[in-house]
């Protein structure tokens, strides 16, 4: 079955593919609900697209917070009555020295990771301007409390929160359709950066962004549905929806750029 359905995605994407056909046969065969760790949007979308060609599992995913990016999914049978607790989603707000030192994301997200802490357990890491808040998973937190006491050479504690008490995050996603002659790295890193292509060529073949969270360098490749791009510098780019073509054979796209 696995094989069947990877032939719909990307050879690379094989491995995630059979983790997520090997939950739902588990909720399946089991009969009860099964937790994913946090997944990115690709991800997501992926398992939702699975769980679809399914008659007697349903999905349901949350991130901790309306509209948050990473998110685990929860995968049960029809009889089962989903709450958010289900989730096992944690809060966290990482209490440091404010008036002394700034934090970003890259240092909490690079500190956590060099203390040994998978991404798959962190959630998404969210910020007001000056209050900064991390989401991990509930089996993971007492650990990742014991482990993070400093950002870089920032002393600091992570504070548990109730999940109604998270803030509300900085929106600075911005939404735009336009048209591309076609859906390669290059040409959505420069279309949303307004860079050359030449310079956004440069800037991957340099090893300065990231796909869907892991290292990449081909220009050439050709993105999908909710592909997240991280350009060291300059920020991220969501190709969200791939509208049509216009007369000129040109995509029609919906794209998020979120500007550093």
């Amino acid at each position: 079955m696995a094989d069947n359905i990877a032939q719909h995605f990307r050879k690379e994407e094989a491995a995630f593919i059979e983790s997520a056909t090997g939950w739902i046969q588990q909720a399946n065969d089991e009969y009860r609900p099964i937790l994913t760790h946090f997944l990115n949007p690709r991800q997501q979308y992926i398992l939702e697209t699975l769980v679809n060609r399914e008659t007697d599992v349903k999905l349901r995913q949350n991130g901790g917070y309306p509209g948050a990016e990473m998110q685990r999914g929860l995968i049960y049978p029809d009889y089962f009555e989903t709450s958010d607790s289900d989730f096992d989603v944690n809060l966290f707000e990482i209490d440091y020295p404010v008036k002394f030192t700034e934090l970003h994301h890259g240092q909490i997200l690079g500190s956590m990771l060099a203390a040994g802490i998978d991404r798959d357990v962190l959630g998404d890491i969210i910020t007001d301007g000056t209050r900064w808040q991390v989401y991990t998973t509930g089996e993971m937190a007492s650990y990742i409390s014991d482990q993070v006491t400093r950002m870089g050479k920032i002393k600091v504690r992570l504070l548990p929160m109730e999940l109604s008490a998270h803030i509300v995050p900085l929106t600075a996603w911005e939404y735009e359709t336009t048209t591309l002659s076609s859906a390669r790295v290059d040409n959505v890193v420069a279309t949303a950066f307004h860079l050359s292509r030449h310079h956004a060529k440069q800037l991957i073949e340099a090893g300065k962004i990231q796909l869907n969270w892991n290292e990449f360098e081909r220009p050439d490749y050709q993105l999908t549905h909710q592909d997240i791009i991280s350009v060291r510098g300059f920020g991220r780019v969501r190709l969200n929806s791939v509208d049509g073509v216009t007369k000129r054979d040109k995509l029609r796209v919906t794209l998020s750029v979120l500007h550093k």
